[in-house]
């Protein structure tokens, strides 16, 4: 496992990051444990999870299964935002929401601290000075290490930036932002901003819903994430990305790679990423990636996969949950 600093700070994190929205919902507890189990001993030392996977169960089950391992020395990145109760101030990126958020999360995964704390959407309703203040004072009392932004505007992590360096506040260390072959968007204004700012980058859906893995090829994909939940999941999965997807699976398998490693391999060999995360449903699944942590792709499929999708360009849309994509500044 290769390991890199977070940006600026002085976390270091493995380049291949445990995600868990698959934890519980669909994989059985049993399983779960397995994956988390197999992850920390092929080298990865942050687990990423937030308080609405599962309705807060995952956080549960990584708490209890960390403590069962006795690994105190694992990364914990858990987010807020989204409902996760039905008061009014159960979401959201309000100071009351945060507080409460933050002592919920810690509650259920049973640790006296969070070691990435992460907004997982900007929230236009709220100032963004009350969001990086509330942060701050978790900080401050030991609850959080450190904090991040995830799938924010290129300009809304630059103001956070600022606006913590002009009132002397706790800044965020990194984004989390979708990235993968299919949607490259990112490289346009996000990763130059995140470089100029000294943050990490980690990047979720590196698969891009399995596209890239080949998991459509040939009318397959039922037991995909998008067949499973439809929704926002579903809405990703275009005839263009399949197209896409499967050529790059085919071309990684001339080359004798599986695609999936592949495709992991190729976020992570991009300039100012510093991890992505894998979401295996199975320890299978998790014991496939992991490899790609020590892979290097030769030239021929770099620039093989820059022709199919050219950098900076979108072949189909990873930020279809970025409510500041429909935000107009009134």
């Amino acid at each position: 496992m290769q390991y890199r600093a977070l940006g600026a700070s002085g976390l270091r994190v493995s380049t291949l990051v445990l995600g868990t929205d698959n934890f519980t919902n669909p994989t059985p507890p049993a399983e779960c444990e397995r994956i988390i189990a197999s992850a920390l001993d092929a080298g990865v030392n942050l687990i990423d999870t937030s308080n609405s996977y599962a309705a807060g169960a995952a956080e549960e089950l990584i708490g209890a299964t960390l403590r069962k391992l006795a690994r105190d020395d694992v990364l914990v990145a858990t987010k807020f935002h989204y409902p996760f109760g039905p008061g009014l101030h159960d979401r959201g990126n309000s100071r009351q929401a945060i507080i409460r958020a933050c002592d919920g999360s810690l509650r259920r995964l049973g640790r006296d601290h969070i070691d990435l704390y992460q907004s997982h959407r900007p929230d236009m309703d709220v100032p963004l000075e009350e969001t990086l203040r509330a942060l701050d004072d978790l900080v401050r009392a030991g609850k959080v290490r450190y904090i991040g932004s995830s799938t924010a505007p290129s300009w809304h992590v630059a103001t956070s930036v600022m606006t913590s360096q002009r009132l002397g506040l706790t800044a965020i260390v990194s984004e989390q932002s979708p990235y993968n072959l299919l949607d490259r968007r990112i490289e346009n204004e996000l990763v130059p901003a995140c470089q100029a700012y000294g943050l990490g980058v980690i990047c979720w859906s590196p698969l891009a819903m399995g596209m890239l893995a080949g998991r459509y090829a040939e009318g397959r994909g039922a037991d995909t994430r998008a067949a499973q939940r439809g929704g926002i999941y579903a809405e990703r999965v275009t005839d263009a990305g399949i197209q896409v997807g499967n050529a790059f699976a085919a071309e990684a398998r001339s080359h004798g790679l599986d695609p999936a490693q592949a495709a992991y391999a190729w976020v992570i060999a991009q300039p100012g990423i510093t991890s992505a995360i894998i979401g295996p449903k199975t320890e299978a699944q998790a014991l496939s990636a992991l490899p790609a942590a020590e892979l290097t792709l030769p030239s021929e499929l770099l620039a093989a996969a820059d022709a199919l999708v050219s950098p900076g360009s979108v072949v189909t849309s990873f930020f279809n949950t970025a409510p500041w994509m429909r935000w107009k500044h009134v």
